[in-house]
Formats: structure tokens, C-alpha cells, sequence
């Protein structure tokens, strides 16, 4: 195996949505980083099987507030 090209595996502390800390190895960071998780398998629909609407930058509520009135015929 060449030496000097792979990148450096350290560990990190993984901090999940509800507070709790995982240590695991990773080449991302710098060793000892923290890295703060803003979706995991804890509140992800992927695992939870429950739906969330995440509204980035308002968009939903530009959408509904834009077709609020908006009816079909029947």
C-alpha cells in the first residue's frame, strides 16, 4: 500500500437532534471536532415513517398564502 495518500481517520463526537453524543472514526474534520446534526435517524421520515413539512426560506407559505383562493369546478 502507498504511504501519504490516504486521509487522515480520527475521532469525532456526533451530537444527535436530541442531545445525545456518539463518538465514531471519520476522515471529515479535524480530530476531536464536534459535529452537530440537524436531521438523523431520529426525527428523519426515511426511519420514522412520519412526514414533516420542513418550509425552507417560506416557501410553502408564499405558496398557500398565493392559491389561498384558489377553487376547481366540479
Amino acid at each position: 500500500m502507498k504511504k501519504d495518500i490516504h486521509p487522515d481517520y480520527h475521532e469525532v463526537t456526533v451530537v444527535m437532534t436530541n442531545g445525545e453524543k456518539i463518538t465514531t472514526k471519520t476522515t471529515a474534520g479535524k480530530a476531536g471536532d464536534t459535529i452537530r446534526l440537524d436531521i438523523d435517524p431520529l426525527t428523519h421520515p426515511a426511519w420514522t415513517g412520519v412526514r414533516r413539512l420542513v418550509d425552507s426560506a417560506g416557501q410553502v407559505s408564499k405558496f398557500q398564502k398565493r392559491f389561498a383562493g384558489f377553487t376547481t369546478k366540479n
